[in-house]
């Protein structure tokens, strides 16, 4: 419904005036619930017809009853009604004008029966139509709540008003209709199952998990039935999210299916279920369970067949990556709930798990945090999901840019979209053309008149410059008030509330005022070079689907003046010959001087054409068609080159991995194609003179200096292992003996600026001469600002339970670090050298406690 909103609202023209959709859909809020109800699911394809001003109350009522009651069939008699509290209008159509028995119809408030699309927007009353699957129980004290007789399966929103901001409800121009009809749950009626998962859209997928779990679903218990529903109902969403184009990854829309995997994942291995369930522990099993869910597809949807080799190849790779941590955060988890329950014990507190611990599940072991939930909540244990919040926002602004939005912040929008039209753009033939200030603003609120030096939001009644979209930023240039000498510089230019254009700059002289004609210009040098990376992204693409398949396909992109930048969907570094075939390509369709073809036709025709749409994008009847001839046509908006002879060179800068199943391209073509070779050849000039050799034989030259380097650091470093064992031997006469029953040598002394390879050579040094039993513990300060410590102990110190990585820790804290390793050896590192010596003092006190006690 929601891309419907403007359309109900009057602030875009209605295109049809009534449709009807299958809308495949995600839900997750109540994610615990699937499995546990009969009707709950994560995926689930809802039908609905929509009215724009058309038909309202009485054809959608008495069609929702024709459709239930005549094509599908149902029993009048197990039909019941729910209406709004305050509409007498609908009930009286069910009742008077349909015959529905007034003991059927239930009246029910807002809570139920209101439909909102948010706290404002559209909204309006709504009537529900719910299946009795036991109406021998009769119609007194009937809840239509009560799962386990009812399910309602048909819902018919009368979307008659806006809500404003104070709450209040203003009549819609005109009125709408929004209904929906869910697939899964009319399926269960027909089918005449107990629940949702047992139709035969979901329970081919049950039964082929419960043969990987060796398992019998009709035998099984109430938990282990849940448990293969929620794997039938995940699978789904799963293979559909991927399918469109929606790959696991920590943000967004990926992290959903991340989620999604790894709950299935670790659902499966509560089955029994062992690598892919078929004898091969090595092996995933969830590529198994889509190939059911692929197998169902194919006669309503056959992309998913089309896609199925990477759908399969994503979950294998995302199972196992996820498996190879598991069975650790397990155990961590474990060790978190049992401390929780015995640190609530000893307390008398509720027991609960810090947000750290849950953000270290997280982040270093793939659980999402909803299963570390789920998991705790089994136990009685709580999750502090104040504090996992304030982590999860740590890492956000450490390590990703903030995304920027587009908003023109007007005091009232709906107001400026009646007083200012749409802009006209002229940008395809055209870089200047004179224009009329129908708006300006300043800090998002509007004004008459801005003066010099001023930033300002201009809105024209036309414009030849292009808007950011499609991955083109906007271009720069100038309006020029030509009566006045006004000039303002044009840095930015986005679309807002609509189709109006909002150009951003500043007022470099003047004035300028609303109601002027100015003359619009385009800085052509910077727009050539947009075109060039347009059409050369476009180019990239054809590429990429003929040398790594077909089935990639665009997640993202960047156009803009220096360069582009290109994310496709793919689940491994392109390999060295793959990048050179991919230039080798597009250099050879620049050369061609293909000239490009652009059209505007119908959705419909373009996409039979085989024109490319962009997952995400929203289109309308109309759409712009911008064909390669032989080489690529695609769904785009943006400016383009006339010939690819425009673009003259195309240069990959960079391939990398941005998210999981998500790699980036970047690359120069055109101007900053020459710009880019021009630097490269300068910087090799310089090496060249730098290293007094041609071209050709840079790279010999640099391998033999690195080999020399090499060698170089290798004496360097035996030659400081030498001195460190000298050094070494000077502090033997230092060991002390500890324990009465066994002596037990043990140094510990600082090693003045001693790195840390050499402080390694002379701790095992002395361990070995010490003999067994022996302990040492040196520290030492390579600089100023840095602080090494090793441990090292023999086997009888390490048999007496004493462990070098364990004891080595606290008294790095003490120098501001942390360090670890293995029973008999362990180093670490520090911030703080000025508390080395106390460090080595408590070190000295805290060994030889623990071996005193542990040999008395």
């Amino acid at each position: 419904m929601l891309q419907f909103k403007p359309i109900f609202l009057g602030k875009v023209l209605r295109e049809v005036p009534r449709a009807a959709t299958s809308q495949r859909c995600i839900r997750t809020n109540d994610i615990e619930n699937v499995g546990r109800t009969s009707r709950h699911q994560t995926f689930f394809e809802m039908l609905g017809n929509f009215s724009f001003g058309d038909y309202f109350k009485q054809d959608a009522i008495k069609w929702a009853w024709e459709l239930a009651t005549v094509e599908y069939g149902l029993p009048a008699e197990n039909l019941w009604i729910s209406v709004y509290d305050d509409d007498d209008e609908t009930f009286s159509i069910w009742h008077d004008e349909l015959g529905i028995p007034a003991n059927r119809i239930k009246k029910l408030g807002e809570e139920d029966n209101f439909w909102t699309s948010g706290a404002t927007g559209p909204c309006g009353p709504c009537s529900e139509i719910y299946y009795d699957f036991h109406p021998e129980r009769g119609h007194s004290d009937v809840d239509l709540g009560d799962d386990t007789r009812f399910i309602e399966f048909y819902n018919l929103v009368f979307m008659q008003y806006n809500r404003k901001d104070d709450g209040s409800l203003e009549p819609l121009k005109q009125k709408n209709i929004d209904t929906g009809l869910g697939l899964e749950r009319m399926a269960r009626i027909l089918q005449q199952v107990p629940n949702n998962y047992e139709t035969d859209l979901i329970f081919p997928i049950i039964e082929k998990a419960s043969n990987l779990a060796n398992v019998s679903y009709t035998l099984a218990d109430e938990s282990t039935k849940a448990n293969l529903k929620i794997i039938g109902d995940h699978m789904r969403a799963i293979v559909y999210l991927i399918s469109d184009g929606v790959f696991p990854s920590n943000i967004g829309r990926g992290y959903v299916v991340r989620r999604l995997i790894r709950r299935a994942v670790r659902t499966g291995r509560l089955l029994g279920i062992k690598g892919d369930g078929m004898g091969n522990l090595e092996g995933a099993f969830l590529p198994k369970l889509a190939e059911e869910v692929i197998k169902l597809s194919t006669s309503i949807d056959p992309d998913v067949k089309a896609r199925a080799q990477r759908i399969l190849e994503e979950l294998k790779m995302e199972e196992l990556r996820f498996v190879s941590t598991l069975e650790r955060g397990e155990k961590l988890l474990e060790q978190k709930l049992t401390d929780a329950l015995s640190s609530a014990q000893r307390n008398g507190t509720p027991p609960s798990i810090s947000g750290k611990d849950a953000f270290l599940l997280y982040d270093t072991f793939g659980f999402p945090v909803e299963i570390t939930k789920e998991v705790a909540d089994e136990r009685g244990v709580s999750i502090d999901m104040d504090s996992f919040d304030v982590e999860m926002e740590n890492q956000r602004r450490q390590s990703q840019a903030a995304h920027n939005t587009v908003k023109l912040s007007v005091e009232d929008g709906a107001q400026l979209t009646e007083n200012i039209p749409d802009t006209e753009f002229l940008g395809y033939t055209t870089l200047s053309t004179k224009a009329v200030v129908e708006g300006l603003l300043v800090n998002g609120k509007p004004v008459e008149q801005v003066f010099e030096g001023y930033e300002v939001e201009v809105l024209l009644d036309r414009t030849p410059f292009y808007a950011e979209s499609g991955g083109q930023i906007g271009d720069h240039g100038f309006l020029y008030v030509s009566d006045s000498g006004a000039v303002v510089e044009i840095k930015d230019v986005q679309k807002s509330l609509g189709n109006i254009f909002v150009h951003k700059g500043t007022v470099a002289k003047g004035a300028i005022d609303v109601g002027r004609q100015v003359e619009a210009e385009v800085d052509a040098n910077l727009r050539q070079r947009a075109k060039v990376h347009h059409t050369a992204t476009h180019l990239l693409q054809a590429a990429l689907k003929k040398v790594i398949g077909q089935e990639t396909s665009q997640a993202g992109s960047l156009v803009a003046f220096d360069r582009l930048r290109f994310d496709y969907n793919f689940n491994r570094p392109l390999r060295e010959n793959e990048l050179m075939e991919i230039e080798r390509l597009i250099n050879q369709w620049i050369g061609d001087a293909t000239l490009l073809e652009t059209k505007v036709m119908a959705l419909t025709d373009a996409k039979k054409a085989g024109a490319i749409a962009m997952f995400g994008e929203k289109y309308g009847e109309q759409v712009r068609v911008v064909e390669v001839p032989g080489v690529s046509m695609e769904l785009c908006g943006g400016t383009h080159v006339g010939s690819t002879s425009e673009i003259r060179g195309f240069k990959i800068i960079s391939e990398q991995g941005v998210a999981s199943g998500i790699r980036r391209i970047e690359a120069v073509a055109g101007e900053a194609f020459i710009e880019y070779v021009i630097s490269r050849d300068n910087y090799m000039k310089q090496l060249c003179t730098t290293l007094k050799v041609n071209a050709e034989d840079v790279t010999t030259r640099v391998n033999n200096l690195l080999k020399d380097l090499r060698e170089a650091r290798n004496e360097v470093s035996a030659a400081r292992a030498k001195a460190a064992i000298y050094k070494a031997s000077s502090i033997i006469n230092k060991a002390i003996d500890v324990g009465s029953s066994s002596k037990i040598r043990v140094v510990i002394e600082s090693m003045d600026d001693m790195d840390g390879d050499a402080l390694k050579s002379a701790a095992e040094y002395l361990v070995d001469i010490l003999q067994d039993p022996a302990a040492v513990v040196l520290g030492s300060c390579p600089d100023e600002k840095r602080v090494s410590l090793v441990a090292a102990f023999s086997p009888g110190v390490v048999n007496l339970g004493i462990q070098a990585g364990k004891f080595i820790g606290p008294i790095a804290k003490l120098c501001g670090g942390r360090g670890g390793g293995r029973p008999n050896f362990a180093q670490a590192g520090g911030s703080e050298p000025d508390n080395l010596a106390v460090a080595l003092d408590k070190a000295r006190d805290e060994l030889v406690s623990l071996l005193s006690e542990k040999t008395s």
